[in-house]
């Protein structure tokens, strides 16, 4: 029987923790944050906290991938802490919006940076994106390997384009363009729920090492090894960016741009300025989605091997030992999301809200596990337990219940979407133990 081939190494690992957390975020949420709360020291902490909130979740995360080094990841360290109904709903939830509509989305956006190059019709713009959507499946069903090394590659590249940014605000801009000093008469607290969307938003992605694990080869130690080193070097990155946006930039026009990145580097480069970090986002939200296309089918690839979904999705190909009918089917949904909906924006809180009552139950179930299998081998533990774990969910319960309070049309929805699957889930088992007769 054919299975997982294990090729992917602690590089590849790392690229897909880094590639799949840096997509169009930091080029697209600055303005909403800067917009929610004007002060540049108040914008630079909650990209610091976020990052150290994110470093909280890599830590939690990286006891349960080495814990429980199995394709799915999260599907996986869910339905062993609180049963197979909620495993299966957050794969439900991957697949019906946050990751299907994640690929849908950055497709549509590296379409629409490539219009900067070459003017697309908005018909001729999703047939690109479609494009890309299928020469991305292609890549991931001839191998994880090649999927990981796509990975690397347009990590890298996409790493040099931010390092120009920054090499442009700190070598051509100024730190007197914007007051970095506290502005007392700023509050915080009115706009950090809005900001905060924004955030976590941009620095979603990390746990996507842990969907691959089972193809990892040195799992234990890798996926822990890559979600903290891409904590730690997204933390780095947005900081420094951000800083050197307000270099080139005041903190209101920044609000006022939905395309930071380019007019920030216009102001010292001109059109080739733009050109270039259109470029920059093309590369970098067509990289997000390839590694997007190449990480969440493990989750539907486990949930059908658990009878939880269409078994055709738990076959691997003989030839390339991928998962590529989970691959594909994921791939079609992404591009009925493209043809029939078009826009990832207006999802956005929705998308997150949904994410983080996940991200929440999963760092809670360290706990389960540490009181259920106290005498197990752990290959990796929690650095700073129970006080980083706990943190991790704090802050998750504390989103959760603060969307559900100020945007409570995305959060229900959400939450409706969620109900979905309950019936769906009872069918396939139903169907599992007839089977099983």
């Amino acid at each position: 029987m054919a299975e997982l081939k294990k090729a992917l190494s602690r590089f590849d690992l790392i690229m897909i923790a880094i590639g799949s957390t840096i997509g169009s975020g930091i080029f697209l949420t600055p303005a909403i944050i800067a917009n929610s709360l004007q002060s540049p020291a108040y914008i630079l902490i909650i990209w610091l906290a976020g990052g150290l909130l994110i470093l909280c979740g890599a830590l939690t995360f990286a006891e349960l991938g080495a814990f429980m080094p199995q394709a799915g990841g999260v599907y996986v360290f869910l339905s062993e802490a609180y049963g197979k109904p909620a495993g299966f709903l957050y794969g439900w939830a991957y697949f019906l919006v946050v990751n299907t509509g994640g690929i849908a989305a950055l497709s549509v956006a590296f379409s629409t940076y490539l219009a900067y190059f070459f003017p697309l019709s908005p018909i001729a713009l999703k047939l690109t994106a479609v494009t890309g959507i299928f020469i991305l499946t292609v890549i991931n069903v001839l191998g994880v390997k090649m999927g990981g090394i796509f990975s690397d590659l347009f990590t890298v590249l996409k790493l040099i384009g931010i390092f120009g940014i920054i090499t442009a605000g700190f070598i051509w801009g100024s730190s007197t363009v914007t007051n970095f000093s506290f502005d007392t008469h700023s509050g915080i607290t009115g706009g950090l729920a809005v900001a905060m969307v924004g955030v976590l938003w941009s620095y979603g992605g990390w746990q996507h090492a842990t969907y691959t694990a089972g193809e990892a080869k040195d799992a234990k130690k890798d996926v822990p090894a890559a979600m903290i080193i891409a904590a730690l070097t997204v933390t780095a990155i947005y900081v420094i960016i951000n800083i050197a946006y307000m270099f080139l930039l005041p903190v209101n026009k920044i609000a006022n741009s939905p395309s930071v990145a380019a007019d920030a580097v216009k102001t010292v480069l001109g059109p080739v300025g733009g050109g270039i970090i259109a470029l920059a986002i093309f590369i970098s939200t067509f990289g997000t989605a390839g590694i997007y296309t190449l990480t969440a089918p493990r989750i539907y690839f486990a949930m059908a091997k658990d009878g939880i979904f269409f078994p055709q999705i738990a076959k691997i190909h003989p030839k390339y030992s991928t998962p590529h009918n989970a691959i594909i089917i994921q791939s079609a949904w992404a591009v009925i999301l493209i043809l029939f909906w078009g826009t990832f924006e207006n999802l956005i809180s929705y998308v997150v809200f949904t994410d983080w009552i996940f991200f929440g139950l999963t760092a809670a179930s360290v706990f389960i596990f540490r009181k259920k299998l106290p005498e197990a081998k752990r290959d990796y533990k929690t650095l700073g337990y129970p006080i980083t774990p706990l943190i991790f969910t704090g802050v998750a319960a504390w989103f959760v219940i603060n969307t559900l309070i100020e945007k409570p049309g995305q959060a229900i929805a959400g939450l409706i979407m969620l109900g979905l699957g309950l019936p769906v889930y009872f069918y396939w088992k139903n169907k599992t133990r007839s089977l099983e007769k």
